[in-house]
């Protein structure tokens, strides 16, 4: 099932973000080993909120929970990801995707694609490193391009893709001097170069999809099955077009229709505690961010009312007297930030917002 929105542009109060500590330009290196977001002065007049993902991978060190805790910073938002992340051969290695790169456009964060330039060697395994490090020269570098850049997030983004292969050969010589000096072996170069032009063949991709659709009415006319009522657990796949023209592809974990209403439901699942971790609710939570905002919704030719719902299951009947005053009061501050922004929230099969 496809369906098809529009975003004009972004509103939501975020309620739950941390606060940030501030770190001066000079203090960069020591921020990015100490704190996964916060706020760095530039110089007097100049900040910006920095948030780092640890792996490109999404589903590694909830990334979007500390890109989530910066959206309240009312300047610039920038989120530096690496490239690529290789563990070594003992360990696993991932690469930046197309759809990180959009869902940063769309909620307006400025993204420094950088690389790993330094690590230390497990000392468990006998291939594979830790405490990987960022070439702080080049992070620094991007900011302050940034700091005169006028354009929106998502010009920034493109521009940081037809650089991503320079990016990538950086990182990958960085992993080469790597291996060598802690005589530690790294996954293959030849399929790492693979990999980054899949990144660049989706930015064409998105550009040429963008600039067919504008071109031409939308595709959806052309279906014509309709969506029986009441469909539960099934996921969906939304293109959201955005006001610049650009189209962006994401997935809904669940979507229910009910009669003129489509919900679209994000789920987050805890199989031991009583409550998914605050790491997983911030995560579920940028994607409230993007259907609270969500206009023009249509299946087909059917157009249909929002109704974004953060859905938290876990494997046992949720007992309210059980919780933790810290759950309790997660529970409250969450239930107002879905007040505020318009989203409802279900606990496991009962909507608790």
């Amino acid at each position: 099932m496809e369906i098809f929105a529009e975003i004009t542009g972004l509103k939501y109060t975020p309620l739950l973000c941390k606060n940030l500590e501030n770190y001066r330009l000079k203090q960069f290196e020591r921020a990015l080993s100490k704190k996964a977001n916060f706020i760095l002065e530039i110089d007097n007049e100049n900040k910006m909120a920095v948030s780092w993902w640890v792996s490109p991978k999404r589903t590694r060190s909830y990334p979007y929970a500390r890109v989530y805790d910066t959206l309240n910073f009312t300047g610039k938002k920038i989120t530096i990801i690496p490239v690529i992340k290789d563990e070594g051969k003992d360990g696993d290695r991932d690469f930046l995707q197309w759809d990180t790169i959009s869902l940063m456009s769309l909620l307006g964060v400025y993204v420094i694609i950088s690389y790993y330039s330094d690590a230390s060697k497990n000392p468990r395994y006998k291939n594979k490193i830790t405490k990987q490090r960022f070439d702080i020269g080049h992070i620094v570098n991007e900011v302050h391009k940034l700091l005169s850049y006028q354009s929106d997030a998502l010009h920034w983004n493109l521009s940081q893709i037809d650089n991503v292969y320079e990016i990538a050969r950086k990182g990958l010589e960085c992993y080469e001097h790597i291996s060598k000096k802690l005589e530690v072996q790294m996954h293959s170069k030849e399929s790492a170069l693979k990999r980054i032009n899949e990144l660049h063949k989706g930015k064409e991709r998105f550009m040429e999809l963008s600039r067919r659709l504008a071109q031409k009415a939308q595709r959806r006319e052309s279906i014509t099955t309709q969506p029986k009522e009441h469909l539960t657990g099934i996921k969906a796949m939304i293109t959201i077009k955005n006001y610049l023209g650009g189209y962006y592809y994401f997935t809904c974990d669940e979507i229910e229709i009910h009669r003129n209403e489509i919900y679209l439901i994000e789920g987050k699942h805890s199989k031991i505690a009583k409550l998914p971790s605050l790491g997983d609710i911030k995560d579920g939570l940028l994607k409230m961010v993007l259907f609270t905002n969500l206009k023009n919704v249509t299946i087909g030719t059917q157009r249909y009312s929002p109704i974004p719902i953060l859905k938290l299951t876990t494997e046992h009947k949720l007992n309210m007297y059980s919780l933790s005053i810290a759950q309790r009061k997660l529970l409250e501050e969450l239930k107002k930030e879905a007040i505020k922004n318009e989203f409802r929230i279900k606990i496991n099969e009962i909507f608790f917002v």
